[in-house]
């Protein structure tokens, strides 16, 4: 009997817009379920901010029920106040799934681009394409929404690997 797929929810943190993505994969193929953006107002006080991501990334939790979620690592930025602020929404987008028990899995931006597109230094425009490859039936209407599906994708290609060395380490010689 197959095993149920594994269903992976996908985060590219930001306080303004986090972007999430949800696909089920089934150790051979991907498949979309959803994804968006979950935005916050620039003139809204951090605390409200932070706030409305927290039950926002509650609500894709519960509407979705991910077994596993991933996020994108940050890069480093020379502004050390933005830095901050995304480091905060970063907390949120780590809590949310952590708190209820799932692995959070995390990977460098160029990790993501290298798995999605092949190439480590892939613009926004290549990952789009890809996606609409890997994933015909998604329509990310932001491009937050796209990162996520695609740290998604490469968590779930991380996991294949990963699967493949277990099997290959346990097979004897």
């Amino acid at each position: 009997m197959p095993k149920p797929p594994v269903r992976i929810l996908g985060l590219d943190p930001g306080l303004c817009h986090l972007g999430w993505g949800v696909v089920d994969w089934d150790g051979q193929r991907l498949t979309f379920v959803a994804c968006g953006t979950i935005d916050t107002g620039a003139g809204e006080a951090m605390g409200q901010r932070l706030t409305a991501l927290f039950e926002g990334l509650n609500e894709v939790m519960r509407a979705h029920a991910p077994d596993e979620a991933a996020i994108e690592e940050t890069f480093v930025n020379t502004n050390a106040r933005a830095a901050l602020k995304l480091g905060q929404a970063r907390g949120v987008a780590l809590l949310v799934p952590a708190r209820l028990g799932l692995s959070v899995a995390e990977y460098a931006p160029n990790s993501i681009k290298k798995t999605v597109t092949g190439a480590g230094h892939a613009d926004k425009l290549q990952i789009r394409t890809m996606l609409r490859y890997l994933l015909p039936k998604a329509q990310p209407a932001t491009p937050d929404a796209a990162d996520a599906l695609a740290v998604a994708i490469c968590h779930a290609h991380h996991r294949r690997a990963l699967a493949i060395r277990a099997a290959a380490l346990s097979t004897p010689a």
